[in-house]
């Protein structure tokens, strides 16, 4: 009994030995099958030693993973001076570096990938290395550095007549990073525009990896310009993508971009589902770029479901790891949060403390001279399809110069056919100039025969006899020293086109006295000039301002029987212009109408129009437009009690902004 005891306690216990010992020698078999399928395909590949990526890449891509494989390529490499094998291999070394946010070890493995590759003039793993180094850049929010090596690789891409599948693929790696430089400078649409050429390139390719790497960045132009429905529609396109190529790194970005918009969508238990998976999965492939990303995430999500306890561990935690790593759009995104959340716990100076940061970070990645840098280079290869037209009709006149050497009569006709057509665009220009000219001059005439009104000479000095009749000699001497002022400064301004400020006030205030004669002096009139306007320094065309003085006294205060007021302000809202307000308290502009209806002899002023038409001459030579604003003005019942005229005049030349 004692021995069947025994023996029925220890057959459970041998028979798990041998199970264990079986696994054992079955892993062992399989790792001795696996090294020697390995080796068999280092020694294939260092004996064909072939030079295209594609082909390397389709026997080492399953190892390019496993960094002790990819070292075992590059010494194997090196030892018998196989650089494309050695230059593979590191640029997959510093891949590895960079998903596990080693982006000083990538950017420097991928640099000497590069120097082999230059080294040895093979131009598919020059453009790959270039493009690697830009990608580790990018993660590291250095756009600089990252957009000089993007495009580097993109002019030699763009170079290749015939350009293999490898090439054509990088062409899209490197338009999807000036896409991803347009989102930094907030050009949504341009980006958006960038990420579907890329995507156009991949279909067309079938790279489902490509795919999914668009369809991620079109979603987030949408979801910054808020389209939020758009956005999660690329987004799980995306995942789809990421999810047939098995792709861990994609599903973490995917899951982190889906919360965001469904944190924003108010969605909360949803987001934080997802991006706890998000974080777990980016913590089992050490990705501390979305460790960091996917702890401030859910940090987020918690802060907004009111959980500010664990929200402040999670932001926290995210932020220490993007201090860690440098990952400053990281470090924003911590501190803006977590500002926001000690403002709900009213811990303000913490609040006010991580707000600070996130600006100093912020303004680092976002300065000035980034942004002109960036944007000088997008714009360089916004035009690279009008500058290949160029050179291809630099070309063509190549050709023509090579035929006309050989044929000098082509070339005489030629020449003499440009003359004629030189001559016809000669002449045309004049006549347009001419032309031009012409209708300044009769706008001038048109202003001088508005000033000089018959009916205002008239009665000026009609009011200046009435003086003299009266005997009151010293009223007549000086109006009529006025008046001749007057009449002077209108001649002379009528041979200027323009005037200075200064100079027209003066005149302005000359033609109201002589005005205000007609109406015994009853009119109250002001000139204000704000003390930042120099007026002697200020252009405007000639008595530009005489037609609103006289639509505020005729139209405006004629009609009014006593408190008439006209008030001339001048200031400045900008500083490429200034504003002229003229404003009455007359009876305004609808009972005037209604005055002048009435009358048998209607008073139309046709100063104005001439007015309108200088000052858009006049604004041609001028960064800004004019603009007159005419405005009714209302007492509380809605009972008109004036008008205010504002004429907006350019300050600042063409030539000044090209200098």
């Amino acid at each position: 009994m004692n021995y069947s005891h025994c023996h029925n306690t220890q057959l459970p216990a041998n028979c798990l030995l041998v199970i264990v010992l079986c696994f054992l020698i079955g892993f062992q078999n399989l790792n001795a099958q696996n090294d020697k399928e390995f080796r068999q395909d280092i020694d294939n590949l260092t004996s064909l030693r072939p030079k295209q990526y594609a082909t390397i890449d389709s026997i080492f891509k399953k190892y390019s993973s496993d960094s002790l494989k990819v070292k075992a390529f590059i010494n194997a490499s090196h030892d018998i001076d196989y650089i494309e094998g050695e230059s593979y291999a590191l640029n997959a070394l510093g891949v590895i570096y960079r998903n596990i946010s080693h982006y000083e070890q990538s950017i420097s493995t991928h640099k000497r990938a590069n120097e082999l590759a230059t080294a040895q003039k093979n131009i598919e793993f020059e453009i790959i290395s270039l493009n690697n180094i830009g990608v580790a850049y990018r993660r590291m929010d250095l756009v600089k550095p990252a957009l000089d090596f993007h495009t580097k690789a993109l002019d030699i891409a763009r170079s290749m007549k015939n350009p293999s599948k490898t090439i054509t693929y990088n062409i899209s790696v490197s338009q999807n990073s000036i896409g991803n430089i347009y989102l930094i400078l907030e050009q949504y649409e341009l980006a958006l525009r960038q990420f579907k050429k890329s995507l156009a390139l991949e279909k067309q390719a079938g790279n489902r990896l490509g795919l999914a790497i668009n369809y991620q960045n079109i979603g987030y132009a949408y979801e910054a310009q808020g389209e939020l429905e758009s956005a999660l529609r690329n987004y799980k396109l995306s995942l789809e993508f990421n999810e047939q190529i098995d792709s861990n790194l994609g599903r973490v970005i995917c899951y982190n971009s889906i919360g965001q918009v469904y944190i924003k969508q108010k969605k909360y238990f949803d987001a934080k589902v997802i991006i706890q998976k998000a974080l777990s999965m980016a913590l089992s492939i050490n990705d501390q770029f979305y460790i960091a990303s996917s702890y401030i995430n859910l940090g987020w999500v918690q802060k907004e479901m009111g959980a500010l306890k664990t929200s402040e561990e999670n932001l926290k935690m995210g932020l220490q790891v993007a201090k860690q790593y440098n990952l400053n759009l990281s470090i924003v995104e911590a501190d803006k949060h977590l500002s926001e959340l000690y403002s709900k716990t009213e811990d303000y100076q913490m609040a006010l403390d991580h707000y600070k940061e996130s600006v100093e970070v912020e303004q680092t990645i976002n300065n000035d001279r980034n942004l002109r840098y960036v944007n000088d280079v997008i714009i360089q290869y916004e035009n690279e399809a009008k500058n290949n037209e160029i050179k291809a009709l630099a070309n063509e006149n190549q050709i023509v110069k090579s035929k006309l050497e050989r044929n000098k009569k082509i070339f005489w006709y030629s020449m003499l056919v440009l003359a004629i057509i030189v001559g016809v665009l000669v002449a045309l220009y004049r006549t347009r100039q001419l032309s031009q000219e012409k209708q300044i001059l009769t706008l001038e005439q048109d202003m001088l025969r508005s000033q000089m009104n018959p009916h205002f000479i008239f009665n000026s000095l009609n009011s200046i006899k009435l003086y003299i009749i009266n005997n009151e000699k010293e009223n007549a001497v000086y109006y009529l020293n006025k008046f001749s002022k007057l009449i002077r400064k209108i001649l002379v301004a009528s041979s200027e086109k323009e005037n200075s400020l200064e100079d027209e006030l003066d005149t302005m205030k000359l033609y109201m006295n002589i005005e205000n004669i007609r109406f015994s002096n009853e009119i109250d009139f002001e000139i204000n000039v704000d003390d930042n306007i120099n007026s002697a320094n200020i252009k405007l065309p000639s008595l530009v301002l005489q037609p609103f003085l006289e639509n505020a006294l005729w139209h405006g205060l004629s009609s009014k029987k006593d408190d008439k007021k006209i008030v001339l302000h001048v200031y400045r809202t900008q500083d490429d212009c200034i504003m002229i307000s003229i404003k009455d308290n007359g009876i305004g502009r609808a009972e005037a109408e209604k005055i002048n209806n009435d009358k048998l002899i209607k008073r139309k002023s046709v100063g104005i129009a001439i007015t309108k038409a200088r000052l858009a001459n006049f604004s041609k030579d001028y960064t800004n437009d004019y603009n007159i604003e005419i405005e009714d003005l209302f007492d509380d019942n809605r009972k008109a009690i004036g008008t205010n005229v504002i004429v907006k005049i350019p300050t600042r030349s063409n030539v000044l902004r090209s200098a």
